[in-house]
Order: structure tokens, then sequence, then C-alpha cells
């Protein structure tokens, strides 16, 4: 109890108030103030709020946050003195708070003195995160207060809040760090709050650490204190005006590397202090990626620095704070000797990806988390715009078309949502991070900028970041400001209005058609779902029509006609042919009806450019044996990325029983003569993914047939594969993953090379560096023999680099030897030593894969079930990969009832979720693909072996 008077004492002489040597816990001593104070009699209160949401009658101002943490006995204890704007008379302050023990409340004037003379009772509402002060005197509404609360806590265990993190240095010590993680509801659990977005304030934080180790926060240190004790007090300068989640503050020991950018911001990386050397690719690709995003927005970054961090124990891939974003090492850290030139472009994706947020997501906010796409979707999006300007190498937009398909594999499921939902409780807010709001807010955007054009986009979301800087935002919000509906006074005085015309202010023409942009985002982003355009020729005409594109229902069910009730698209259509070079842009606003005129003399069409539009093209009657032919004969006729969509959507097609496998098969049949990695990847891995679907069901008569095609088909591009890391990012990413696949289906040459770098590399100890894009396949092929495996264990346990270690995760996974694998997850699932808890769900679904450990790993998430929520909660990430990682690989009937009946067995926590019902949407997806296909592909191998 001492500690926390005397950092009430610290608190409150920051703020100019003079203590009394009689009690140093209050700013002005109230009546005896030798005499312990009787409480109010708390029996006849009541919690006075019964909604998740806080009321708005009263408002922060500013936080002054103290805390001391102490990392020997893992705990923490800190004060808040929190500024009140108070709306409306009131004799309750509510406010969030989770875990933490508040010792004292008190509530004072503007002059800092007490309201009462009592101990106020502080009542708590756990099942809403929520606690409520009562003051006897009412708090007059118009005037300003301060709310003084004094707490502790332990730090956490998990990867919420503020909470410990440790890391072992080569010599075996282990040291440890705490920091935090507060996005979505999680500032609750480190200091008493506010913690909802639209309550933006200011923050005063000053921490309290021992000489050893570093304090930091979102903004850089004013002041530093020696205190008579020998700690220091490190005083933060006041931040700008943001939202709780963006708080953030961390004790550590770390290292750094720093620059500065043209404009003067201070840019550094933390590491733990062996991993330095692994910083100074983040470092050049953060200031360069932060000066693009001043000039690209024309707003300067606010804050006089950027640090990122690389926390030992971390959740998701990295996380925004404002000032100081956290990173998962494998997101920040590079090694030239360990890391691929895939790793590269991840570390540089998700450092864009941050840094875009600190724009949107931190300047602008959005008003409430059903419409948090407004910060991941568009920073998702900004990760192409800015990588493809600042790294054109790395071809970043080779890998945009992936982002929507796999928004396309979740939205063309029954169990999709809208991107703009309903999410009120903390369970119901995490699962919105999730692929519709990332990946499919990135690919509407996409779709949008392209209607737009670039320079119509770049200038109205510069307009709605300038109008809602510091504040909160909504869907309506980004619509009005890229239509740019100015008011006339905005619009003469040129109040962030960018109009180069009167005429532009009020839409824009497409194709010859008003646009009523409100009208039509809103198809996107209120409803569910991804459109399917259907094409079909007559004469010299296209005959259009729209539907819901699902791939667990077909048009002859019965549930048909209700699936489709009511789903309309304002589909932006864009098309070519043989006979122009020219893009043809039409809007799409009816289900049907809809004809474009293109002339008799037209061979070929192809609808949806580039995949510029977020929709699937159908090519009814003979549509598709044109594009078959035109591939066949000149497949450069279409770009990379048209050849790449056509395939995407033949194979989706067939998924849902309305195209035949063999002519998505025969669609692909040109992959011989191509020579981008992106088509000829995107064909690939649908093979693979039937080659594992039946290996996994154990069907060895197919099995060796499709691996002995696709060995044959892509023997020529197999036997052209180096095993180095030399040519471009595209070679190197089809080398990687070329050799991965040849390996797994048993090609001897492969399997003789892999085999002899990993005895060598061994025989070395682990001295010779291998090809990184290659070193997981030799991994994997190395750690089938049981010394393999267990040198791998063992050298795992001493690599320092975090990127090398999940490629020896992945090659233990893929371990064919099921005692093996069962001792691996259980071990890793209970102890937490050598293998992370952050990396326990990548392990579960990588064992999943395997086609001897899915069964095993779906038994360790049934028995294991409350250990993995208690470790990364309901709702989050981690649970929901390894829902979907785990379930995604079964194709029965029986598989599917055994699923359900251990959700309905979880009821109570399963009912809260979305995924849960996304995975048995997945299962039923397998099982028709079977019904559908299996004879199919078995007839169509059997012609091409004969």
């Amino acid at each position: 109890m001492f500690w926390v008077r005397f950092l009430v004492l610290a608190l409150l002489s920051q703020a100019g108030v003079t203590q009394t040597s009689s009690n140093p816990i209050h700013a002005s001593a109230p009546p005896n103030p030798t005499e312990e104070q009787p409480p109010l009699n708390t029996g006849s209160l009541s919690f006075p709020w019964s909604h998740l949401r806080l009321p708005e009658n009263i408002v922060p101002l500013h936080y002054h946050l103290l805390l001391h943490p102490n990392l020997t006995i893992l705990s923490y204890i800190g004060t808040v003195r929190i500024e009140l704007q108070v709306q409306n008379n009131t004799n309750w302050v509510v406010l969030h708070s989770k875990g933490l023990r508040i010792t004292t409340a008190t509530v004072l004037d503007q002059n800092l003195a007490h309201l009462s003379d009592q101990v106020l009772p502080v009542l708590h509402n756990p099942t809403h995160e929520q606690v409520a002060i009562f003051s006897p005197r009412v708090l007059t509404g118009g005037q300003k207060y301060f709310l003084l609360l004094e707490f502790g806590a332990e730090l956490g265990e998990g990867f919420y809040g503020f909470y410990r993190s440790t890391y072992r240095t080569s010599t075996g010590e282990t040291r440890t760090l705490a920091s935090t993680h507060f996005e979505p509801t999680s500032a609750r659990m480190a200091f008493p709050c506010f913690d909802e977005p639209s309550f933006k304030a200011n923050y005063s934080i000053s921490i309290r650490r021992s000489p050893a180790h570093t304090a930091l926060s979102n903004m850089p240190v004013e002041q530093t204190v020696v205190l008579d004790d020998g700690l220091m007090e490190d005083h933060f300068a006041v931040s700008v005006r943001m939202s709780s989640y963006l708080v953030a503050f961390i004790v550590c020991d770390f290292r750094s590397v720093s620059a500065t950018t043209a404009s003067g911001v201070k840019v550094s990386v933390y590491a733990a202090p062996e991993k330095w050397e692994q910083t100074h690719y983040a470092l050049k690709a953060a200031v360069k990626l932060l000066e693009f995003y001043e000039k690209y927005f024309n707003i300067s970054y606010p804050l006089p620095k950027q640090d990122l961090v690389a926390i030992p124990d971390f959740q998701s891939g990295a996380m925004e704070n404002w000032g100081l974003i956290t990173f998962r090492e494998t997101s920040l850290l590079y090694d030239p000797t360990t890391s691929s030139a895939s790793d590269r472009l991840w570390v540089t994706k998700v450092i864009a990806h941050e840094l875009a947020h600190q724009w949107f997501g931190n300047l602008v906010t959005m008003k409430w988390w059903n419409d948090i796409w407004l910060n991941e979707g568009f920073a998702t999006y900004m990760e192409y715009i800015s990588v493809d300007t600042t790294y054109p190498k790395l071809r970043v937009e080779d890998y945009l078309l992936d982002t929507c398909f796999v928004a396309i594999g979740r939205d063309s499921l029954n169990s999709s949502r809208p991107i703009s939902s309903v999410a009120e409780s903390p369970t119901q807010i995490k699962e919105m991070f999730d692929t519709v709001s990332y990946n499919k807010g990135a690919c509407v955007l996409h779709m949008l900028r392209h209607y737009l054009t670039d320079q119509v986009f770049q200038i109205g979301i510069m307009r709605y970041l300038r109008r809602y800087s510091y504040s909160n935002a909504r869907n309506q919000d980004l619509w009005d400001s890229l239509a740019n509906t100015c008011s006339e006074e905005e619009f003469t005085s040129g109040g962030h209005c960018y109009s180069n015309s009167q005429s532009a202010k009020n839409g824009y023409l497409y194709a010859g058609e008003h646009l009523d942009l409100t009208t039509m985002m809103n198809t996107w982003t209120l409803q569910t779902g991804v459109p399917l355009v259907t094409v079909a020729r007559q004469g010299s005409r296209l005959v259009l029509k729209q539907e819901r594109f699902l791939r667990t229902t077909h048009p002859s069910d019965p549930a048909w006609p209700s699936l489709q009730q009511g789903y309309l698209w304002h589909i932006p259509l864009t098309y070519r042919t043989d006979t122009s070079t020219s893009i043809h842009r039409h809007l799409m606003t009816t289900l049907t009806g809809k004809t474009v005129e293109v002339g008799e003399e037209v061979g070929w069409v192809k609808v949806n450019v580039d995949m510029a539009g977020y929709y699937l093209v159908h090519y009814d009657g003979p549509g598709w044996d044109d594009l078959i032919q035109l591939l066949k004969d000149n497949h450069t006729a279409l770009s990379f990325m048209d050849r790449t969509h056509l395939i995407h959507n033949a194979f989706q097609l067939t998924t849902a029983g309305r195209l035949s496998l063999d002519k998505a098969l025969d669609l692909i049949g040109y992959l011989r003569s191509e020579s981008h990695t992106v088509p000829l990847l995107q064909g690939l891995a649908y093979l693979e993914a039937f080659y594992r679907m039946v290996e996994r069901m154990d069907i060895p008569d197919l099995t060796q047939n499709l691996s002995t095609y696709i060995l044959w088909y892509f023997r020529g591009v197999i036997d052209r594969q180096t095993w180095s890391d030399k040519g471009s990012v595209s070679e190197r990413r089809l080398r990687s993953e070329l050799l991965s696949l040849a390996c797994h289906l048993g090609d001897l040459p492969c399997l003789e090379q892999a085999q002899r770098s990993f005895t060598h590399w061994l025989d070395s100890n682990s001295t010779l560096s291998l090809p990184a894009d290659v070193t997981e396949t030799v991994y994997s092929v190395g750690a089938q023999e049981d010394s393999g495996w267990a040198s791998l264990l063992h050298i795992y346990t001493l690599s320092l680099s975090e990127t090398h270690k999940h490629k020896i995760l992945s090659a233990l996974a893929s371990s064919r030897d099921t005692n093996k694998l069962h001792r691996y997850v259980v071990g890793a699932g209970s102890r937490g030593e050598v293998i992370r808890t952050q990396d326990l769900d990548s392990l579960i679904v990588m064992v999943a894969r395997n086609p001897k450990g899915h069964h095993l790993a779906w038994s360790c998430v049934q028995k294991y079930w409350s250990t993995l929520v208690d470790k990364f909660q309901l709702g989050s990430f981690s649970i929901r990969n390894i829902i979907i990682g785990t379930t995604g690989q079964f194709f029965s009937t029986e598989e599917l009832t055994e699923v359900r009946v251990f959700f309905e067995s979880i009821h109570e926590q399963a009912s809260q979720l979305r995924v849960t019902q996304v995975a048995m949407d997945n299962i039923q997806k397998n099982i028709l693909w079977l019904q559908r296909n299996l004879g199919t592909l078995r007839s169509w191998l059997d012609q091409q072996i004969d």
C-alpha cells in the first residue's frame, strides 16, 4: 500500500498540487484528516447502468497515468487522474475496468478539492467489464471534474492488457519485459478508462523503472527523475487526442537503431539485444514508407517520433499504437541469412500496414467497431499502394488477387457477414478482425479506386482524413468525402474541398451514367456476400444477370430463392474483347435485363478486367470454350491478372456445381506455356489442393495418379529450378513453392537433393547457410528421419531468428510419425517452454494439414478447448485460426456431425462465435465438392494418364 500512496503523491505533485503531511493520498485535506473516514453505505446502491456501451453523459478529456511495474514479482501498481467533462447532472461515473484492484476512488472539483470527506464506493459489473463510482454530491452538467483512482494488478500471462513477456539469451538467461496490447477492448485491463473508440482524450503518462530498463510510450520522454530509492521515473510528453486502444507502454532492456525522415520524424526499431542486427531492414523500410504516406495523404505525421518494437510474445502480427507500434518478431525482424524473399515481402507489408494506420485508424478512427473495416480495409489496401511505389521489385501487386480470392472464399459461404456488421460484446468485436474487414474491405476499396480513378480516390481520402482528424467517422462520412458533396460555402472557401470544378461536387459520371456513391457502396458494405455475373452472348450483344454467389447452395436447391431474396449490387462492370485494346465500362444496377452491344465480329469477351471488380463471372453457352481456346492459342492476349482471374473463377464455379470440373481442368491445360508466376501458381494450387484432399482421404489410386500427372505435366518447370536464392522475387517465390510441392509428391530428384542438402547442413553443425527459399523444404525432408527430427528440435531451441524457427516448426509438423506429432502438440500446449504459446495455433494448424495429423489435431482441440480459450481469449484470431484450420480438413458427413456435436457441447461459448458456423459451412462445401466432382476428377485423370 505504500507504493500506491507514493504514486499518488507523485501524480498530484506533477499537477502542481500542494500535499498535506497528514494524508498524502488526498489533493486537499478533508475534515479531521488524521481520522480514517467512514465509507458510504453501499447497501442501497445498485449498479446504475445496464448497457454494454458506456453512457455518454461524461466525456474524458485528459488522463494523467502513473505506473510502476515490478518485473521481479510480475505485478504493477498505478494511479490515474482523469479530467472529465460532465454533460448532464449525475451522481455516477461509469467507466471500464477488468481484472484491476481499485483500492481508492476520489472525485475532485476543478480546483482539485474533494467533493466528499467519505471513501467513495466502487461498484463492479464484471459481465460488462464496468465499474461505477458514486459521488454523494451531484456532478453538475457543463462542469469539469477529476476522477482519481488508485489500482493494481498482476502483469498478464496472456497477450492482452499490460502483460509480461520473456526471452532467452544465447547463454540461457531468461529476461522479462512488460508490454501492452489494448485493441480492441483491453485498455481496461491495464488501467480504468473509458474504453470505447469515440472517447478520445489526451494522455500524460509516467512510468517508474529500474536503471537497467528502458520505458517507451506513445510520446517521447520529456523528463526523467531519479527517485530516492534509485528508481527512474520517465515523464512522457502529452499525447495527441486518441482512443484508449491506441495507448501503449513498454518496459524492457532492448537495443534500438534509429534514423530520421526527411520531415524530421525520428524512427527507431527496438529488439532484444542479440537480435539487434535483424532490425536494420525494418528501419530503412519504415523511414521510406513513412515518407511515402506523408506525401500521399498530404498530411504530416503528427508525432515527433515513431517506434517499432519486436515483442517476443505477441498474438497478432502487429499493433498500430500511435507512435509505438508493436510487432511479432517474425513481422519486423529480417535476417538476410535465414529470411526468404517471401519473408522480406511480409515484413515490408506489415510495416506498411501499421504505418498506414497512423492516419487510417489513429488520426481518423471509426465511430464504433461495426466499421472497423474503415481501419483495417484501408490499411490492407494501402499496403499494396505504398509498397508498389517504394519497393517495386517486391512485386506486391502479384499478391493483391490472392487477397481478394481469400475474401471470396469466405464471402461465398452462407455464414459470411456484411463488411459493416453489428458488434457489441468484446467477443463479437474481436471477431470483426477477420477476412471480411481486412481482405474484402481492401478489395472493395480497390474496386472503388479503379472506378473513381486514382486521382479522385486520392483526393477524396485526403479530404476524409483532414475533415475528421482527431475525431471519429462512419461509412457515410467516407462516401461523402469521396463523392465530394461539399456545401457551397465549403467549396468557395476551399475548406478541405479539393474539386477542380463545381460540376464534380455531386458525383461522377461513369460511362455516361450518374453515380450515387452512397447507394452504390451500401450494396457492398451493408449486405452479405459476393455477386456472380453471368454473361450470355446473343448475336452482337452481351446479356448480363447478377445473383449472390454461393458455393454450398445450388439453384436447384429448395433454399435457393430465399438465399437470393433482396440481394442486388451496383456493379462497376469492365470488359475487353479481341477487337480492341480498350477497356469498356458499364454500371450494372439491376438483377437482369442489362445488355451491352459488342458487335458481331467479336470472338471472345473477358469480363472484369484484371479483376478490378469484386465479383465473379460465369460465361454461359460457348463462352468458357472460347476462353479455353484463347489460352491454348495465345494466352498473352490476356494480362497475367486476367489469366489468374479466369483460373480462380472456373474452379470456384466448379465447387458451386455451376461448371464441370473437366472444363476447369482443360482451362489450365495451357500452363506449360505460362511464364508468369501468378497464374502458374494459381493453377498449381488447385491441383495441389486436390492431391492433399485425396491423400488425406486415403484414396491410393487417385493419389498416385494425381501425383504422377502433376510431376509429368510440370516436369519442365520443376527441372528448371535451382536450389539457390538467385533471381527476382517472383522467380524465388516460384522456386520455393514448386520444390516444396515436388518433394511432397515424392519426386525422387527433389527428395535426393533435399536430403543431400540436409545432411551437409547437419554435418556442418548447422553452420552451413542453406538457401533461405528452400530451407523449409530441406528441413521437411530431413524431419522424416528420427535423427533429423531430433536435431531440428534441438536447433529450434537455440535459434535467435523467429523466422528460422517458424520454418523448423513447419518441418517438425510434417513428420509422418503420429507418436511424434502427438508429443509435439500436447507438449507445446501444456508447457509452452520450447514452443511459445503465441505459436501454438500455427502448430495445431500445421499438424492438421498433415494427412497423418488432422484427426490428432482436432482431438487435441476438443480435449484442451478450455485451455486454448484461456490462453488466447474467445473470438481472437488464434481461436478462429484453430477452428477453421482443423475442421477445414474434413470431408465427410460423419466428421460434420462430430464437429456439430462438439460445438453443441460448448454451446455457451460457440453461440457467441460466428466462426463455428463458418467451420460447418466449410465442411459442407467440402462434402458437396466430393459429391459433385470426385468421379469427374478420376475419369479426367484416367484419360490423361492413358
